[in-house]
């Protein structure tokens, strides 16, 4: 019997599916094209999404259509302090910009892996890190709520505005916590609702896929990391993206 969360779950899948292949075939068609041919359509709120949230010198060293596919909140990897020789894991990773970087701020003592559901997404991050050359990293298909990593197997976990998208928030949550090393770090970039907020005023504000009425409130997210194992967790906010609605970082470790 298909519930409202499969269906949920697969516009999602859709949505990111067809933002893939518009990318995809933007580059088959003029590998030499610039960024302004190979973008996707636009999430609802267009200028706190993409690309542009990341930095000339950050785009500028990765491949075109790694940054036309960014549909993300944040910059994850400018908050997660990553240092060489850690192993860092990028929940729904997409196009891969997040990956490519997080890699490279590894080096080549480190790794960065990505999980994505999207067989179009896959497809164009592993094509991007061929691109550019990068050699320390994996991409793997799979949900966020059922991680394909043994436990403690990653010092960092990143994501940028996926987890909203979850059908099942605090299973990714739990999941985040059993893949970490113990003394491990999660940096994430997501859309978080002001607490006042009920979940249907969040719908109202937007669409599911397009990352707002799926929103944790900022109490929600810090009770779902507690309850997970996390400590030192934090929420803040770093930009407007609707109505009583933030882009936020969010940070918590797992206890050594």
């Amino acid at each position: 019997m298909t519930t409202d969360k499969d269906q949920l779950r697969e516009q999602v899948r859709d949505r990111y599916a067809a933002a893939a292949t518009t990318v995809l075939t933007s580059a088959t068609a003029d590998p030499g094209c610039g960024e302004s041919c190979c973008t996707p359509a636009p999430l609802e709120v267009d200028d706190t999404f993409g690309g542009a949230l990341y930095s000339a010198a950050e785009r500028d060293a990765l491949p075109v259509a790694a940054v036309a596919a960014s549909l993300g909140c944040g910059n994850p990897t400018a908050v997660a302090e990553l240092r060489a020789g850690e192993r860092v894991l990028d929940l729904g990773s997409g196009g891969g910009i997040d990956v490519l970087l997080s890699a490279r701020r590894v080096g080549p003592t480190g790794f960065a892996y990505g999980v994505d559901m999207t067989d179009e997404m896959l497809q164009l991050a592993r094509a991007n890190a061929a691109r550019a050359g990068v050699t320390n990293v994996e991409f793997r298909q799979g949900s966020i709520e059922d991680i394909p990593m043994p436990d403690a197997a990653v010092d960092v976990v990143i994501s940028n505005c996926v987890i909203n998208l979850s059908v099942d928030k605090p299973q990714v949550i739990r999941e985040m916590h059993r893949v970490l090393v113990p003394g491990g770090r999660i940096g994430l970039s997501d859309v978080v609702a002001e607490d006042h907020l009920t979940p249907a005023e969040r719908q109202e504000r937007g669409s599911y896929v397009g990352c707002i009425a799926g929103a944790l409130s900022r109490s929600e997210y810090l009770a779902d990391l507690r309850a997970a194992g996390f400590v030192d967790a934090s929420v803040r906010f770093t930009h407007r993206a609707a109505d009583g609605m933030h882009g936020a970082i969010i940070q918590a470790s797992k206890p050594s």
